[in-house]
């Protein structure tokens, strides 16, 4: 697996996305390491990425995990990322590839439970265990024979299974906060140079601090009028 595809889009000196290496293959599945990201770019959506052979397989689930074994969550399958990725949160600058702000939401390790989890990977359908601070237990992902229609991108869904970890109740809304900074996208964009305003659109309804948002440039300028 190869980070070529990661590296083509970025312009590294710009963006402070790590630009990683392919690291070394995870010696005991215990230690594979698990991460999903809050990213408020052109659209709101969450990625999902599972540590396998050196470089963190990733998938853009535009509308976040759902806890409900019923619920089936589109998940678009995009570019390896490094490994160093997992631990990036901040501001990806206007103009970048992927521009907008990125929130480290959930982060752990995962297990495949599959004993052939190379098959799995080929036969399209991945089973496998999360050990996060927020999602946890058994997980499904499945792929699907359409085709996305940006860059025909394969899609997947992404399910949760029934266990005692299985629940009704919509994770994203109650737990709004990054799992290192327990900042929200708003407060994560100020800190970055960035709109907090643009960023809150993606932050649950009453949950941003004022200290974090800006007046729209209307506003502002009706403001400078009246000084």
């Amino acid at each position: 697996m190869k980070l070529s595809a990661y590296r083509k889009k970025r312009n590294f000196d710009a963006t402070p996305e790590p630009k990683g290496r392919v690291g070394s293959a995870a010696k005991d599945s215990d230690t594979l390491a698990y991460a999903m990201q809050k990213h408020m770019a052109t659209r709101l959506h969450y990625d999902l990425r599972l540590e396998w052979r050196g470089v963190l397989l990733s998938w853009a689930i535009p509308r976040g995990p759902s806890l409900d074994p019923a619920v089936k969550r589109l998940a678009v399958q995009t570019e390896d990322h490094p490994l160093q990725y997992g631990d990036f949160e901040g501001v990806i600058p206007a103009g970048e590839y992927g521009a907008g702000t990125v929130l480290l939401w959930d982060h752990g390790t995962w297990q495949p439970e599959n004993l052939n989890a190379d098959g799995s990977l080929t036969e399209r359908e991945i089973k496998f265990a999360l050990h996060g601070k927020k999602l946890q237990g058994s997980w499904v992902l499945v792929h699907t024979r359409g085709m996305n229609g940006s860059g025909h991108r394969s899609t997947w869904l992404l399910i949760k299974q029934r266990d005692q970890y299985a629940s009704t109740e919509d994770i994203t809304l109650q737990e709004p906060r990054s799992v290192v900074s327990r900042r929200l996208l708003a407060e994560i964009a100020r800190d970055g140079g960035a709109d907090p305003a643009r960023a809150s659109m993606g932050d649950p309804p009453g949950k941003v601090p004022r200290t974090a948002k800006v007046k729209p440039a209307r506003e502002r300028s009706k403001s400078r009028r009246r000084a």
